[in-house]
C-alpha cells in the first residue's frame, strides 16, 4: 500500500494512495495515522486536488554514509570498518514538490538519491530476525549535500543538516522487497546516478541493528541507507528527481535561498 501525508483545504491527513495512471491517482482518506491498525474512511480525493507533504515527519533522520562501494571511491574515500551514522535535522525536511534552498555558506551542492527507510513502532536493540517488524515502509530521498563544506569541516552537520537539504517522498510503500531495486537521479531529465540497492555494503538488516544497538528509534523516524555513484552538482534553477522501482518519483526544484 502507498501511504501519502498530504494537505487540502487547510486541513492535513493521510491517505491510501489508489489507481496507477498518473493522472488519475486518488487518496483514500486514512482515519487517525497509519503506524497502527487503521481503517480507510471510504471519502476518496483526487491526488490533483491536495498538495503532498513529506510523507512522514520524524523526530529524527538517521543517515549512512558511504554504504556503495563505488560512491566512496569516486570522492576518494575508503569503505569504512562500520557503518559512519549521522542526523540530518527534522528542519531538513521537505516533501515532493517543495524547494531546496541553495544554502548561503556552500558553493557546490550535490545530488545524492537514497532508499529512504521507515520506521513503523518504536523499537531498539532490534535483532536481525525482528528487523522486518519494526518497518513500516519505504520511500524516496535526497540527502542533498554541501559538498564543499563537508570536505572543509571536520564533522558533517551544517553540510548535510541544512534546511530543505532531505527531500522525501512522493508517498510511504509498505509493501515493497527493498533487497535489489533500480535507484536513479535525474536533473532536468538527464540522468546522473543509476544504482541499486543490491549494491549496499550493509544491508537494511545490518543498518536497523547497528543504530538500535545505540538508540532508540520511534514511528516516523526514517533511516537513509546510502548512495549510489554519480553524485554531482546542482545550480539554482535545477530540477532534481529521485526515482526508486516499486516506490515512485521524488521531484524538487533548486532556488536560491531568499
Amino acid at each position: 500500500m502507498r501511504i501519502a501525508r498530504f494537505s487540502i483545504d487547510g486541513n492535513v491527513a493521510f491517505g491510501a494512495v489508489e489507481g496507477e495512471a498518473p493522472d488519475s491517482l486518488v487518496l483514500d482518506i486514512i482515519k487517525g495515522i497509519p503506524y497502527t491498525d487503521f481503517e480507510l474512511s471510504g471519502t476518496k480525493v483526487p491526488l490533483s486536488k491536495v498538495r503532498l507533504l513529506p510523507p512522514v515527519l520524524p523526530n529524527k533522520v538517521v543517515a549512512i554514509g558511504r554504504n556503495y562501494a563505488e560512491h566512496a571511491a569516486e570522492l576518494g574515500n575508503e569503505v569504512p570498518d562500520v557503518p559512519v551514522a549521522f542526523f540530518k535535522p527534522t528542519t531538513s525536511v521537505i516533501g515532493p514538490g517543495d524547494a531546496i534552498e541553495y544554502p548561503s555558506f556552500s558553493e557546490e551542492l550535490h545530488h545524492e538519491a537514497e532508499l529512504a527507510v521507515v520506521i513503523g513502532r518504536m523499537c531498539r536493540e532490534v535483532p536481525r530476525d525482528r528487523v522486518k517488524d519494526v518497518i513500516f515502509g519505504y520511500t524516496c530521498a535526497n540527502d542533498v549535500t554541501a559538498r564543499d563544506a563537508q570536505k572543509r569541516e571536520k564533522q558533517w552537520a551544517r553540510a548535510k543538516g541544512f534546511d530543505t537539504s532531505c527531500p522525501l517522498g512522493p508517498w510511504v510503500e509498505t509493501d515493497l522487497d527493498p533487497s535489489d531495486l533500480t535507484l536513479q537521479c535525474t536533473v532536468n531529465g538527464a540522468q546522473r546516478q543509476l544504482g541499486r540497492t543490491s549494491d549496499m555494503i550493509r544491508s537494511i538488516e545490518d543498518l536497523v541493528v547497528h543504530i538500535t544497538e545505540a538508540m532508540t528509534l520511534l514511528p516516523g523516524d526514517v533511516i537513509l541507507t546510502g548512495t549510489p555513484a554519480g553524485v554531482g552538482p546542482l545550480t539554482v534553477g535545477d530540477e532534481v528527481a529521485v526515482t526508486i522501482e516499486g516506490i515512485g518519483t521524488l521531484t524538487n526544484k533548486v532556488i536560491k535561498r531568499g
